[in-house]
């Protein structure tokens, strides 16, 4: 499976823990920025350079039997949410227990994960993340029948 993954000034640090600590798991983290920390850079660059990962991988993950998921973190883990949700194929989930993004990969197949920095604790955070990418999707068909009726949503004008 790849990771992606991306943050802003102020998930800049958490990043860099969260990716060392996934590639010290054995993962295949892919950092898409930012590179450097800048306290005038913007979320939404880095939130759409995650999502169009993963969108782009929908389709082929599906194909080829591999999966590539996303995490994304700024200081509230709002923003970086909304962008991530505007792309075909993506279902991210803004987490603040492992329980709940437990429930999400289970239920709903979430594919990106959204943290908030300012409000994580680090430990927390990364506990967070390896749940989101060890939980399988159940499969079951009331949680695909949901995922195709949001599926129908992205395709209406």
């Amino acid at each position: 499976m790849t990771i992606y993954i991306g943050a802003d000034h102020r998930g800049f640090a958490l990043k860099a823990s969260i990716a060392a600590a996934l590639k010290g798991d054995g993962h295949e983290v892919i950092d898409v920025g930012a590179a450097a920390l800048d306290p005038t850079d913007d979320y939404p660059d880095f939130a759409r350079a995650v999502a169009e990962k993963v969108s782009a991988g929908v389709a082929a993950s599906a194909a080829a039997g591999d999966e590539a998921r996303g995490i994304l973190i700024c200081g509230s883990g709002i923003g970086v949410d909304i962008v991530a949700n505007k792309y075909k194929g993506v279902r991210s989930a803004l987490a603040i227990s492992a329980d709940q993004i437990r429930a999400g990969r289970q239920d709903d197949d979430v594919n990106v994960l959204s943290l908030a920095a300012d409000f994580t604790r680090p430990e927390a955070a990364l506990n967070i993340a390896r749940v989101f990418i060890s939980t399988p999707f159940k499969k079951e068909e009331r949680f695909s029948r949901r995922l195709r009726k949001i599926a129908e949503l992205e395709n209406k004008p």
